[in-house]
């Protein structure tokens, strides 16, 4: 049977990924990513374009032909597999839109180079399990973003029946208000510059806004940061317990390793005794 030409053989193929996999050519490879984000920044200071401008753009094209030469290599070494693993897709996307020309209608696609930079996400396992667990939130930070939601339409509604007529600026419309309670929740310039002027027209109006205070930051906003500490946690535990039980079967398979070498050894050694006592006189 003769060999495909389309795939070097599988020993290739393994030195060829333990080759990309090598750590000194991921720190090469991370190392040139901090350099191209910091060369990226660069081009947007003009008095740096006007300089240094034509060194710069030939080295951000280097690292880029570098990127692309590892995401080939990736590709040759784990065939299919590639398309498989969702961080390999991130690598390729971000690396393929670097080479989508940046002129004419994709020219928005030039600012997008930047996202070179997120690829320290798969070279950084720290940061792969934080985003692993940001992933692993989305389910219970929807549903909390879901009554927040009801609870921020709740009470535009009752904004813009009360103050509307007073304060248009700020309560004039669901979306006016929407916007308004947005900007209280987060707290900034809440008192003195919208519920110190409503308060003037609407002496009351400061149970309104606690209340809401109360509800959608002290609340709903450390809901969604206990969920993802929960999630974090978890994503630890089951790390350290798919660790635990890597270690386990490891020390179960030298167990028997030395169950099996003991046993060889009692039998060579009751065989030795054997021929002994055979030529003993």
């Amino acid at each position: 049977m003769t060999k495909s030409i389309d795939a070097p053989p599988t020993g290739a193929r393994e030195r060829l990924r333990c080759g990309i996999e090598n750590r000194h050519v991921q720190q090469a490879i991370m190392v040139l990513i901090i350099a191209n984000a910091i060369i990226l920044g660069l081009e947007t200071v003009p008095e740096v374009m006007a300089e240094w401008g034509s060194l710069l753009i030939g080295v951000d094209r280097v690292i880029l032909g570098v990127f692309v030469v590892e995401i080939a290599l990736r590709i040759v070494a784990h065939g299919l597999r590639f398309f498989r693993d969702p961080w390999s897709l991130f690598d390729f996307a971000v690396v393929g839109i670097a080479l989508i020309p940046a002129s004419g209608p994709f020219a928005v696609l030039r600012a997008l180079r930047v996202l070179r930079v997120l690829r320290l996400l798969t070279l950084v396992p720290s940061m792969r399990r934080v985003v692993g667990a940001l992933l692993s939130s989305i389910p219970g930070l929807s549903s909390i973003a879901a009554v927040l939601l009801i609870l921020f339409y709740v009470f535009a509604v009752i904004a813009t029946n009360l103050y509307s007529a007073t304060h248009p600026q700020w309560f004039g419309s669901i979306g006016e208000s929407l916007y308004t309670l947005f900007q209280i929740m987060t707290l900034e310039s809440w008192s003195m510059g919208i519920v110190r002027p409503v308060m003037q027209e609407h002496p009351s109006a400061w149970a309104f806004f606690v209340v809401f205070i109360l509800i959608a930051t002290f609340t709903m906003l450390n809901l969604f940061i206990a969920i993802i500490v929960n999630a974090m946690h978890t994503f630890a535990e089951e790390d350290a317990e798919e660790t635990r039980a890597a270690l386990s079967d490891a020390r179960d398979h030298i167990e028997a390793d030395l169950h099996a070498e003991v046993s060889a050894l009692r039998t060579e050694i009751a065989e030795l005794r054997r021929l002994l006592e055979a030529r003993a006189p």
